[in-house]
């Protein structure tokens, strides 16, 4: 089974969890890319005019967050995979909360070490753009991806389509509690974008189901514990909730740890955006019946063969152009200079176990 038709996914992924505990402008550089001694004025243009040594930083929303460390790696077959494929040094870098004001530092730290290219998780809409924007007039090629600053960026690497990850969810849900009953949200920050576009869809296709109804949203700051405790409040404020969505893969982890109990277990039913790995546990025992992502590891190999091919001048962002993506294959540059990685995926008891990230 594939997450992805085009992925090339005949085996599943091993992700080799990696503690990353750094300051606002941590990082850490690919094995082969500490090899490379090529800098911004010595890059190359190998094969079919993509450039090599070039020096590429991949941002995301906060360090230590699983989800990030398999997007990312080398080790899951991500974007510093990507970029040691293509002869680039890829570094690694951010903040270890998930603000703007923990990932500014990051990005201008990697503007001042010569970048040639950055890869970003948005941690705001707008907040990074002075940032973004500053690095792009010097020529410094911006990608996306999992989460938009869409007025300040070269190219969006979006994991899925933005209306079908928010309504799916809310169908996977009424599934499970048969289209009643109050239920609830816990999402990252309140100002993440992607998750606030989910939501957006979610409340739309609430209109489907007359009979469940959103009684609060809440946000666990993509932090285990306060996520834990904002579901407990969940809970305690509402002792009729039938169930929650969590568009967050750190949420629904903790999210499930506090339904694991006979109290709940079976009860109050949990959907949301999760691993496999983290998953495993809550699926196997019925915490979780279902859930969804798309696999965050092809997003990261995407977003890092789309930021070459921007700072190699083989494409620009116009819509209608065609790049090739290494294992993934081709893609094209959609409307807003947005790439689209393909469907989101549901996890469930009988299918859960073949993967491994």
């Amino acid at each position: 089974m594939k997450l992805r038709q085009t992925a090339g996914l005949a085996v599943p992924l091993v992700m080799v969890p990696i503690l990353l505990a750094a300051c606002s402008s941590s990082s850490s550089s690919s094995p082969s890319s500490a090899a490379s001694s090529s800098s911004s004025s010595s890059s190359s243009s190998a094969a079919g005019g993509m450039k090599t040594g070039l020096k590429v930083f991949v941002i995301p929303k906060n360090l230590g967050n699983s989800y990030f460390t398999t997007a990312d790696s080398a080790k899951s077959g991500g974007a510093i995979a990507a970029l040691d494929a293509l002869s680039e040094t890829g570094t690694e870098t951010s903040g270890t909360a998930d603000t703007p004001a923990s990932q500014i530092p990051a990005i201008q730290a990697a503007v001042s070490k010569g970048a040639n290219a950055l890869i970003i998780s948005a941690t705001d809409p707008t907040a990074l753009c002075p940032t973004i924007n500053a690095a792009i007039k010097r020529g410094i090629p911006v990608v996306t991806y999992d989460s938009d600053a869409p007025t300040c960026r070269s190219l969006f690497i979006e994991q899925a389509s933005t209306a079908e990850l928010g309504t799916s969810e809310v169908d996977l849900l009424a599934k499970q509690i048969h289209d009643t009953g109050q239920i609830a949200i816990v999402s990252a920050t309140a100002s993440d974008t992607n998750q606030n576009a989910w939501i957006g869809y979610m409340k739309q296709e609430l209109k489907k189901y007359p009979k469940m109804t959103l009684v609060s949203t809440v946000y666990g700051n993509d932090d285990t514990a306060t996520s834990t405790q904002v579901t407990q409040g969940l809970l305690e404020q509402y002792p009729n909730l039938k169930g929650i969505i969590s568009p967050t893969t750190v949420g629904i982890a903790a999210a499930a740890a506090v339904l694991d109990t006979p109290k709940y277990r079976g009860k109050v039913a949990l959907t949301g955006l999760g691993t496999p790995d983290e998953m495993k546990k809550y699926v196997s025992d019925g915490t979780v019946t279902s859930f969804e992502l798309w696999n965050p590891a092809d997003l990261g190999y995407l977003a890092a063969y789309a930021a070459v091919n921007l700072a190699s001048g083989k494409i620009n962002g116009t819509a209608g152009q065609t790049f090739t993506a290494g294992k993934l294959g081709s893609f094209t540059v959609g409307a807003d200079k947005t790439v689209l990685l393909g469907p989101p995926f549901v996890f469930t008891a009988a299918n859960i176990n073949q993967f491994n990230f």
